[in-house]
């Protein structure tokens, strides 16, 4: 009874947080921690530690899997140069860095416990970046820094069990890049198949309640046969997600889908809360453990500060560069995007079976473009003019570029699948090219990308995984807490400042109207087309067109209305591969042609039951 009474008091709590945060303008994970924090040390609450087991398998795989089935799959392959390098490379080069200076402020710290620390202490938390969303920052850094938390927790897991075997027995760098190489490779290879055989089993599953509580078994069903392989969860959990949320259009009903999300926006809620507030409910127990320590708090709150402050700067210090080589390559894709348009229209109304020249000679002026300078950059008066060895180089690439693109025999014809595979890639590459060029990510947004980079429950979480013979178990595990909620409670609670001090670029609320206009209008010719081929196939059936009765009329219009759904819903999925359209305004777009369906579909059963 006691521990019912514990539940409903935390979600009570979890709800009360939730509803006066955007009062009081506090982030509600910040009041839950706060909270859970001034509650653990009252007289009458019992000391709480949770398993971290519990953490790690049992909260994080649902929460990363709900947050990877909404992530839009066009932005994820978009910046997943960024978010790969912030989720591998930043937790290795942090890891090592923190490991080496805590072997350096800690007295008789050996260099594998330093990198088992630094790699605690290195990911971002999945759950903190709930509080980047209401900040009103760009979906693009959203995107990054959502697409980050998503999986660097494994990087930090496997650089974290390497750490630690490397305390007891000798490991080589090649055998902690293998067990990387395999957590990763059979996470996704997993998560891959488990994500198929879910939208085969859920396409087949008509009851929507049904269907939703298979979906609550998919992360588990993901990862935990990765753990017991000795593959990451996390991973496959993450990539069970992308590929149901991307699949889950075309294979999954409207019901089915809404009921999807409404049920796990109450398991994220709750999961979140209940993370938040569980981590600072913890601090009595781990404060209780540590004064019976050598070494006391002041220690410990002194290597929680110095290492608050040496992860932000050695992220600073990764982002930014980062940032100047994606720049560089944005300026290339600009100088590519007059050729590529010119490409396309050459393409354009081209008949299939007249089309082999023009396509190899838009191949090859594709392949050009890359390397070829714009004009008015050739003719800078300012520029050094190429040397002679410059000269040849590009002379010799643009000749391999074009005899690489005739080598077709000349009696091989292009397929119309083929011309359409190709002008598809050439869309979506300068739809790729135009989604950066009016998304920049300067420093004003490196800033953001720095500072709301929070630790949170994965970082207390695995402290708490080290072994119980572990030196210093316990100081560890406190600098870990101080670390994770002073992130939170910080950079969380300045993140807002921070935005209206650097003035980052927001949301362009004129563009997202124009493009929505753009979309509506892309809708109405699909709409238009599908009655005119029910005109055409009604009259070439010679069908009267005289007055019918009513019931035949509502279901004339109901067929023609679905029809319309479907064809402007495979617009829509078709122009998301291409990326023409931002994934803000192509969800709004399906979310309201399922809503149109759902509500036909309700109204044809109420009709058929009376």
């Amino acid at each position: 009874m006691e521990l019912l009474v514990v539940g409903v008091l935390g979600l009570l709590g979890i709800a009360a947080a939730t509803a006066l945060g955007p009062r009081v303008r506090v982030s509600p994970p910040l009041l839950l921690v706060i909270v859970g924090i001034l509650v653990s040390f009252l007289p009458f609450v019992p000391e709480i530690e949770i398993d971290p087991e519990w953490i790690i398998a049992g909260v994080l795989p649902p929460l990363l899997y709900s947050a990877s089935v909404a992530m839009p799959s066009m932005e994820f392959r978009r910046e997943f140069g960024a978010i790969s390098g912030l989720s591998v490379s930043l937790v290795v080069v942090s890891s090592v860095a923190m490991g080496l200076l805590f072997t350096w402020i800690v007295p008789g710290l050996s260099l594998a416990a330093g990198i088992a620390l630094g790699a605690i202490v290195s990911p971002t938390d999945a759950v903190a970046t709930s509080i980047v969303k209401r900040v009103g920052v760009t979906p693009r850094i959203v995107t990054v820094l959502e697409g980050e938390s998503l999986l660097n927790d494994a990087t930090a897991l496997v650089l974290l069990r390497s750490a630690i075997a490397a305390t007891a027995a000798s490991i080589t760098f090649w055998e902690i890049v293998g067990d990387f190489v395999f957590a990763v490779t059979v996470a996704v290879v997993v998560g891959y198949a488990v994500g198929k055989v879910n939208l085969w089993v859920r396409s087949r599953v008509t009851d929507a309640t049904v269907n939703t509580v298979i979906s609550f078994a998919v992360p588990f069903v993901a990862a935990v046969p990765c753990e017991a392989l000795g593959a990451s969860g996390l991973v496959a959990a993450v990539v069970a997600g992308l590929v149901t949320g991307r699949g889950a259009i075309r294979s999954l009903s409207p019901q089915h889908r809404m009921s999807d999300v409404q049920n796990w926006r109450t398991i994220e809620l709750i999961l979140e809360g209940a993370v938040f507030l569980v981590m600072g409910l913890e601090l009595s127990t781990i404060v209780s453990d540590l004064t019976n320590e050598v070494r006391g708090i002041e220690l410990g709150a002194r290597v929680a500060g110095i290492t608050l402050l040496g992860v932000v700067v050695v992220r600073a210090l990764f982002v930014f560069p980062m940032l100047g080589l994606q720049r560089r390559s944005f300026r290339r894709g600009e100088r590519m995007k007059p050729h590529l348009t010119a490409v396309q229209e050459r393409l354009e109304g081209v008949d299939p079976t007249q089309a082999d020249l023009m396509l190899d000679a838009a191949r090859a002026d594709a392949a050009r473009a890359g390397s070829m300078p714009e004009p008015a950059e050739a003719a800078d008066p300012d520029a050094d003019p190429p040397t002679d060895d410059e000269v040849a180089v590009g002379e010799q690439a643009a000749d391999h570029r074009r005899r690489r693109f005739r080598r077709r025999p000349p009696d091989r014809a292009i397929s119309s699948a083929s011309l359409q595979r190709f002008q598809s890639r050439l869309r979506r590459k300068v739809a790729d090219i135009d989604y950066f060029m009016a998304e920049p990510l300067g420093w004003r947004e490196g800033t953001v990308i720095v500072w709301a980079g929070m630790r949170g429950a994965i970082t207390l979480a695995a402290a708490q995984t080290l072994p119980q013979g572990t030196p210093d178990r316990s100081l560890v595990i406190f600098i870990a807490f101080l670390v994770a909620a002073g992130s939170l409670i910080i950079q969380g609670a300045t993140l807002p400042w921070l935005v209206r001090l650097v003035k980052p670029a927001g949301v362009d609320r004129e563009a997202a109207r124009t493009e929505r206009a753009d979309l509506l209008e892309m809708l109405r010719g699909v709409a238009d087309d599908v009655v005119r081929e029910h005109r055409e196939a009604r009259a070439a059936a010679g069908e009267p067109s005289g007055p019918r009765d009513a019931e035949a009329d509502r279901e004339l219009y109901r067929t023609l209305r679905l029809d319309i759904i479907a064809a402007q819903r495979e617009a829509l999925l078709s122009v998301r591969d291409e990326g023409t359209f931002s994934a803000s305004v192509l969800t709004g777009a399906l979310e309201t042609l399922d809503a149109d369906q759902i509500s036909m579909e309700l109204r044809r059963a109420h009709q058929d039951e009376a």
